[in-house]
């Protein structure tokens, strides 16, 4: 595989360590919003992989009309770094994140995601009194057997429910189809279309999303298109055929504190530094540069490498490149990683959402 020529040893930064190569992000946003365009779909981005007011900034200023956020605090870092076009794609409850949502509300255009009518409920007590409804899209679940009503009757009858209550707009639907051909997803998306047709139920927006399914967007249906992980690629969109090696932007650097065995070595990323999402794979990440090692076990401060089939291993003081099975919990690890650009150093990336999961 034709993975970036760079080399860790070529930058001086402290590990553990992501590193993130510009060209290829600039690339990838892009990649993105071409097929956006191309498609006639409206991109509004992800942030949960970079989580970054900056990397934010550049997919608006390449085309992106909003962005989404998954998380309520994710969205008040970017509403308070000026962005003002913002959608929610996550079931919000309690009384204390309501009570955010509406002063949120009162000073972005805000869109959310909704899959159940106590959800709905909380939605409209928190809404019924402000100045403006609520753009609300009902959560659809097309096979991903995640969030979202699995059945086209309930989901115009949610609308239904949404569109009478104080306080809230019935704005569409929301769909996070699975990987592959999109006919099921499309099949869905056209029937609650007929159904909230049938109530005089407009279905404005379908934000659908999913990096692998970029090649497809519009196939479902869709108005809009929501996708994270592409900004930077990792080693299952590798895998799924959604990125090359030469798409993925960002590997974390570690080094090599011992070699207390024959054909094992430890280094200095673990799971505070790494992520513990296996995404299907057998071991916690890729050395693009020894693709014969096996990192097959994380503590906290430490990862164990497997050197046994290696022709050629590296040595105590050396920095590895690790490429992430699922590069989006990385970010979250770090409060800010380290830029290159055509693999020299080109300062450092601040990650502003870290640790905003509520």
């Amino acid at each position: 595989m034709a993975w970036p020529q760079w080399r860790s040893r070529d930058l001086d930064v402290a590990t553990p360590m992501p590193v993130v190569e510009m060209a290829t992000v600039e690339r990838n946003i892009t990649r993105l919003q071409r097929a956006c365009d191309a498609a006639g779909v409206a991109n509004r981005p992800h942030i949960k992989t970079h989580k970054s007011i900056a990397m934010a900034r550049l997919q608006l200023a390449a085309g992106a009309v909003g962005l989404t956020c998954q998380k309520l605090g994710e969205a008040e870092v970017m509403a308070d770094a000026g962005f003002d076009d913002i959608l929610i794609s996550y079931n919000i409850l309690g009384s204390a994140k309501l009570k955010r949502l509406s002063a949120l509300a009162a000073r972005v255009k805000l869109a959310v995601s909704c899959d159940n009518v106590p959800v709905a409920d909380g939605l409209s007590g928190a809404m019924a009194d402000a100045d403006a409804p609520l753009a609300v899209l009902v959560e659809c679940d097309t096979g991903r057997n995640r969030c979202g009503v699995v059945d086209p009757a309930v989901a115009a009858d949610l609308a239904g429910r949404i569109a009478a209550l104080p306080g809230l707009r019935f704005a569409g639907l929301l769909v996070y189809p699975p990987n592959g051909p999109p006919a099921a997803t499309r099949a869905f998306v056209d029937e609650v279309r007929r159904l909230c047709a049938a109530r005089d139920l407009t279905v404005e927006t379908v934000s659908a999303g999913g990096t692998p399914n970029i090649e497809r967007i519009g196939e479902a249906g869709e108005t809009e298109y929501r996708s994270g992980t592409s900004i930077y690629n990792d080693r299952q969109m590798v895998e799924l055929g959604a990125a090359a090696p030469e798409d993925c932007a960002v590997f974390v650097h570690a080094t090599v504190v011992s070699r207390p065995a024959p054909g094992r070595a430890m280094i200095d990323a673990g799971s505070k530094a790494l992520t513990s999402d296996l995404a299907g794979f057998k071991h916690f990440g890729l050395l693009v540069d020894y693709p014969c090692a096996r990192l097959y076990q994380l503590a906290e401060e430490h990862g164990f490498v497997d050197l046994a089939d290696c022709p050629a291993s590296p040595e105590v003081g050396e920095v590895v490149r690790i490429l992430p099975n699922h590069v989006c919990p990385v970010s979250n690890l770090f409060d800010r990683i380290a830029l290159v650009r055509d693999g020299r150093g080109a300062g450092m990336l601040t990650i502003d959402a870290r640790g905003k999961v509520a």
